[in-house]
């Protein structure tokens, strides 16, 4: 009976603290956003490169210009237009205290639409974040704000929403506020790891385990370790009705009838959603596009209002005795799995130590080599890593220093590092002026310009890999998808940009004299015929000035009849 009361209590207790927060939000207050039921691609919490999912990805019937309404009564407090991220996104603050985004939109209903368009002729600039007065734009629940999309840093069309608090600017899970989003479908278990935490959850790495399903149960053989201290993680997705891959809301792990560790993905904000990379198997995430979720607290995570206090989740198995583990997994609607295991210690292992080379989380770290330098924040690692840092010879053409090896890019970076590096020769003021910082990290690159400290170019970065020096001469430009003075009768004109180190940093267009908008998209810029070169106006000059990375400027003239 005691054991009874006693799971008793952790159950209250889990129920308690896990839907604190739920009963704390208004239900049914905010309306679906769109005309059509709400079926979700994403939801809120899902791993995303870097960051959480910060709201709800809404289907859209994989079709644009959708009418997208308030889900409340309420003022446009703000508008953004990017590249990449949101695109063109609408902010709506209600009387509620809460605000509620719409991005990857198409078009602003027409009278926003109109003043962002003024705000940006008089600019003279296609970004824009402008933030408004209550007075200005004023909505009422359901009034058409904006028209659907596929921009900015969007892979395809849909609708992403937000419901924020309106003072302290966190993400809250919509799935909270009482959305009717049909879900009788509980998580789906396929991998069970440990890891040996007597140094870090890197290195040796995760210990895979066959997981055996039965309906909503799922269970393995024995877990044997050879390390008193271990950490599990889940290979898990949710899923809604619809069958898209979701992020696991809420997980539970508990050892012999003892609650040890757990989370729920209620709120987050956007100076903290970098922490997921400290809540995931980053390595497995990065090289081997596998999102497995730790069920504890590594060192260096600080991530606010995710895990449960005071419990890490951790296990120092003391004995050689089997424990009993259970892991309990749940969606918004309670739907739930469960996995059931045993564990023992086996011999104890050989164990990693920390070298001089060792970073650890909480203490800042300076690391050196002929050529180069590294300074690490105390925030900048999760857990424990023996660092290599080292020089090998450039092979690039246009390459002026060593090549510097920072580790591997499969252990990720809370915060940009600062790393100075010194030519491999001696350069003249005009190849100074060109020197771009390269960080090749395997699946991309980033070029920053840096900064000169007498004989040493200084720049920042938030991922490892490799880095050199390049001294780049080459000039941006722009493709056009017409043959020069051509008659344009499509709606709109495009040019694609072109550099061959970094990006193109700036870009410019001008219509017979004056400045054009141009939309950028991704490395896309796009002109939509209006009233600045209606049809039948004749044969126009656009002049385009393009500006990359290393500095290098390029102004072409291109022709073309209305």
């Amino acid at each position: 009976m005691k054991i009874f009361y006693k799971l008793m209590l952790i159950v209250c207790f889990i129920n308690s603290f896990f839907t604190q927060a739920q009963h704390n939000y208004p239900q049914n207050y905010f309306r679906n956003p769109l005309n059509i039921p709400m079926q979700l691609a994403a939801n809120f919490g899902a791993v995303r490169a870097n960051h959480f999912h910060m709201g709800l990805d809404l289907r859209t019937n994989s079709k644009e210009n959708l009418p997208v309404v308030a889900a409340a009564d309420g003022y446009v407090s703000r508008i953004k237009v990017e590249r990449y991220g949101f695109g063109n996104a609408v902010y709506i603050t209600h009387p509620n205290g809460y605000t509620t985004v719409y991005a990857h939109l198409n078009k602003y209903f027409d009278r926003l639409d109109e003043y962002v368009k003024e705000r940006q002729y008089k600019d003279e600039k296609w970004e824009q974040d402008i933030t408004f007065q209550p007075g200005q734009f004023p909505v009422t629940k359901g009034q058409l704000i904006a028209l659907s999309g596929n921009t900015g840093g969007s892979a395809g069309p849909h609708l992403h929403f937000e419901i924020r608090d309106t003072k302290t600017e966190e993400c809250l899970n919509p799935l909270l506020f009482g959305f009717a989003i049909p879900d009788s479908v509980a998580p789906i278990i396929s991998g069970l790891y440990w890891y040996d935490r007597s140094f870090s959850t890197y290195e040796p790495g995760a210990n895979g385990v066959a997981v055996k399903k039965a309906g909503n149960i799922y269970t393995t053989d024995l877990v044997t370790v050879n390390s008193p201290m271990i950490s599990f993680a889940v290979k898990a997705v949710d899923k809604a009705n619809q069958g898209f891959n979701l992020g696991v809301y809420q997980a539970e792990l508990v050892m012999d009838g003892k609650l040890i560790y757990g989370f729920s993905i209620d709120k987050v904000s956007y100076d903290d959603t970098r922490y997921q990379n400290g809540c995931i198997d980053y390595t497995k995430f990065i090289r081997d596009k596998m999102n497995i979720q730790h069920l504890s607290v590594l060192p260096g995570m600080k991530l606010q209002n995710y895990s449960l206090p005071n419990l890490s989740g951790v296990i120092n198995l003391q004995d050689k005795e089997v424990h009993h583990i259970e892991i309990i997994l749940k969606d918004v609607n309670g739907n739930t799995s469960r996995l059931a295991t045993k564990v023992q210690l086996n011999n104890n292992g050989n164990s990693i130590s920390s070298t001089s080379t060792t970073i650890k989380p909480n203490e800042g770290k300076t690391m050196t080599t002929e050529n180069a330098e590294i300074v690490f924040s105390k925030n900048a690692v999760y857990d424990a890593v023996n660092f290599s840092m080292y020089e090998k010879p450039n092979a690039e053409e246009n390459g002026v220093s060593n090549t510097i090896v920072l580790h591997h890019p499969y252990v990720p970076i809370h915060d940009k590092y600062t790393l100075k590096i010194k030519p491999n020769r001696k350069l003249t003021q005009q190849e100074k002026d060109k020197v771009v910082m390269l960080l090749d990290y395997g699946s991309d690159k980033d070029a920053v310009k840096g900064s000169w400290t007498g004989d040493w170019v200084q720049g920042q970065f938030n991922r490892l890999g490799t880095v050199q020096l390049i001294v780049d001469h080459s000039f941006p430009s722009v493709m056009t998808e017409w043959k020069d003075g051509a008659l344009i009768n499509t709606g709109t004109l495009r040019l694609k940009g072109n550099t061959k180190v970094g990006d193109i940093v700036s870009f410019r267009a001008e219509l017979d004299g004056k400045w054009l908008r141009f939309a950028r998209v991704k490395d896309y810029f796009i002109y939509t015929f209006d009233e600045k070169c209606p049809k039948g106006s004749g044969e126009h000059t656009l002049k385009v000035t393009t500006i990359n990375t290393a500095g290098n400027t390029n102004t072409q003239t291109l022709t073309f009849q209305r």
